[in-house]
């Protein structure tokens, strides 16, 4: 996978991002068109009028994020409502259907760490795409995700990261949209801005946002229409898979996880414990060791395709990330963390 920077006005970012990644976008909404007729039984022009809800809530929270997602619409000869239904997909389809995901964050010898496997549906793997982002009114960034949306998982050059955990919840409200929201954090300067998003800003439907710096903090926030639940570290890790935690979130929403959402956490936190224990050497290559972990399969942390499971639980994991906060690096595997060791790098110098 080829690393895509660009720069300018929110226009010109957004015009550049679809004109390069057309092909994909285009794809992309052939892959939710029949997702939202598969699990919530739409077509992809009663998506677009269900997208509009949305349209006040961004005009109030991130008015400035429309310039670019109607860039993107005009780079890739789409209408905008396309790019709005796109990036408000979660919100249209979640209540069905869920993606995995395992995410954590480790502070270890004075280095954050943060890192995940993004899980979800295999026909989505070759509409992944890894952005460099220089705006001129905001601090530049990385955010890796689908083509044609404004952000998923990432970092910027302040030394902020974040990642995604998907909840499957009838809930929706008011607040941005998921991936809005993340790609406010990943503007925000530093960590108390980025959490006012969660916390202010709300977001219109639940998710777990893990947020770290450089500086060796990280919470995560397990986010929705009202006040989000805190998962603080413990023993300097934070650890999440698919399933509300925090009492402040799970006696206001109803979550309804995968069947393994539960076990893959208890795997990650005894993998944590056993593997890198106080005083083990980190790297990239061990962290990208716990995310290639297989055990339980197919229920697994690195997931495979299954034809035995129904059709709304085949999932597989289409990319890997792990970043050093502390030294703006973030690595990218493409696919399953188990089958290669080909990565992209990315270095973010200070902003």
């Amino acid at each position: 996978m080829q690393l895509s920077v660009l720069s300018g006005s929110r226009g010109e970012i957004g015009e550049a991002h679809g004109h390069a990644h057309a092909a994909l976008i285009t794809h992309s909404l052939e892959v939710y068109d029949r997702l939202f007729h598969d699990f919530v039984g739409i077509g992809w022009a009663e998506a677009c009028t269900a997208a509009e809800a949305f349209l006040p809530m961004i005009e109030r929270g991130f008015p400035a994020i429309l310039e670019e997602m109607d860039g993107i619409a005009r780079g890739a000869g789409l209408d905008f409502a396309d790019i709005l239904t796109l990036n408000c997909r979660s919100e249209i389809s979640l209540t069905q259907a869920s993606g995995g995901c395992t995410a954590f964050s480790l502070e270890r010898d004075g280095t954050q760490w943060l890192a995940q496997n993004w899980d979800w549906r295999t026909d989505q793997l070759h509409n992944v795409v890894a952005l460099e982002l220089h705006p001129g009114d905001a601090p530049a960034l990385v955010s890796i995700g689908e083509a044609g949306m404004v952000a998923k998982i990432g970092m910027n050059d302040r030394g902020l990261g974040v990642c995604l955990n998907a909840i499957r919840s009838r809930t929706c409200g008011e607040g941005l949209p998921i991936h809005v929201a993340l790609r406010k954090i990943l503007e925000s300067p530093d960590l108390d801005r980025a959490v006012r998003v969660a916390t202010h800003d709300r977001v219109c439907s639940p998710a777990h946002f893990l947020l770290a710096s450089r500086d060796g903090q990280a919470t995560g926030f397990e986010v929705h229409p009202g006040l989000p639940g805190r998962l603080p570290p413990h023993a300097g890790t934070v650890t999440h898979t698919n399933h509300l935690v925090a009492e402040t979130a799970t006696c206001q929403v109803e979550d309804f996880p995968r069947p393994d959402s539960r076990s893959r956490l208890t795997r990650l936190d005894r993998l944590l414990h056993e593997r890198l224990p106080l005083g083990t050497p980190i790297d990239e290559a061990a962290l990208f060791g716990l995310l290639a972990d297989h055990d339980n399969a197919p229920m697994s942390i690195c997931r495979h395709f299954n034809p035995q499971q129904p059709p709304e639980e085949r999932m597989e994991t289409l990319f890997a990330v792990v970043m050093n906060l502390s030294e703006g690096r973030l690595t990218l595997r493409h696919g399953k963390p188990c089958e290669s060791a080909d990565s992209l790098t990315i270095r973010l110098p200070p902003g």
